[in-house]
């Protein structure tokens, strides 16, 4: 809704695009409020990326979802969205693809980020977290940063905190750690 989300989504199609041979897309999920609701809260006009379907999840080798948090959940919008993936659960057309996930949310808590593999588990693709790849940046508790093996992060607080710059990092080594693997795995099927 206010950015934090679309600038570690940037970074990590940067950080994908960085590998060779891998073309990163980057698309938003159909926003459910009505204008005048997020005229209200203050949300800035949506960014550029095109509106993405259910239906091109399936046309994609591998998945990187991002999402803000609300009230200790992952936005309804995100659910929305995820809930209209019905289809392709069926005939499971997304079965085996490499998928991760990466958040913004207002605070720490591992439930949060943990939501969405739920549906990726329902649908039979391959987590790919970060582990502890990103290294002693991992490990740094100097400074507020977001992210942690699941996946690239950042904390926005009351919505004013944008990510940082190794929240930015991290987000970039997840998407050409995430992209190498999509590579592997297609050029072994």
């Amino acid at each position: 809704m206010y950015g934090h989300v679309e600038k570690l989504a940037e970074e990590i199609q940067k950080g994908a695009s960085s590998v060779e041979g891998v073309e990163a897309k980057l698309w938003q999920v159909p926003e459910t409020l009505p204008e005048e609701v997020l005229a209200k809260m203050g949300a800035p006009p949506k960014g550029n990326a095109p509106i993405i379907t259910p239906k091109e999840l399936a046309e994609a080798d591998g998945l990187l979802f991002g999402f803000p948090t609300r009230f200790g959940m992952m936005a309804a919008q995100f659910k929305a969205f995820l809930d209209a993936t019905g289809g392709l659960w069926r005939a499971q057309q997304l079965a085996s693809k490499p998928a991760g996930i990466f958040y913004s949310t207002e605070r720490k808590a591992v439930v949060r980020r943990l939501l969405p593999i739920t549906q990726l588990v329902h649908h039979g693709m391959i987590f790919v977290p970060i582990g502890y790849t990103f290294g002693a940046k991992m490990f740094d508790m100097g400074k507020i940063k977001g992210g942690s093996p699941y996946g690239a992060g950042t904390f926005a607080g009351d919505g004013s905190r944008y990510p940082s710059e190794v929240e930015l990092e991290q987000a970039f080594h997840q998407g050409k750690y995430f992209a190498g693997i999509a590579r592997k795995l297609k050029g072994s099927s």
